[in-house]
């Protein structure tokens, strides 16, 4: 696997995608063959969701970006070699919050698996 350092892969390039104004901002971190595995309330560990490639992938992320949204912030992020932990909060014009966990595998740059736990008011 390559490594962040070498490929260019940063706190920087992950906080431009996800605060980024469109799905594509986020999309183009990740490698074609990625994986996206999301849990919370609706679908648990068991039986997470998960998204197989950009094509499913960029779908979500079209939904999520055609919202209504206030914020989309990283607050933190730690990337060490092929290896990236990172939290992420959102609040919507209505008020509702959502906060997520991911932790992200990279090859050559790009993401290639993340988890999401991700936590919404209810």
């Amino acid at each position: 696997m390559g490594t962040a350092a070498s490929s260019g892969f940063s706190t920087d390039t992950l906080r431009r995608g996800v605060e980024g104004s469109t799905a594509s901002d986020l999309l183009s971190l990740y490698a074609d063959d990625a994986q996206l595995r999301i849990v919370d309330r609706n679908t648990q560990p068991s039986s997470p969701r998960v998204l197989h490639g950009r094509a499913e992938i960029g779908e979500l992320l079209q939904d999520v970006y055609s919202r209504d949204i206030k914020t989309h912030k990283v607050d933190e992020c730690i990337v060490q070699g092929d290896r990236a932990a990172f939290t992420e909060s959102c609040e919507y014009a209505d008020g509702v919050r959502v906060l997520a966990e991911s932790m992200i595998t990279l090859r050559d740059g790009k993401i290639v698996d993340q988890t999401m736990i991700q936590a919404w008011d209810e």
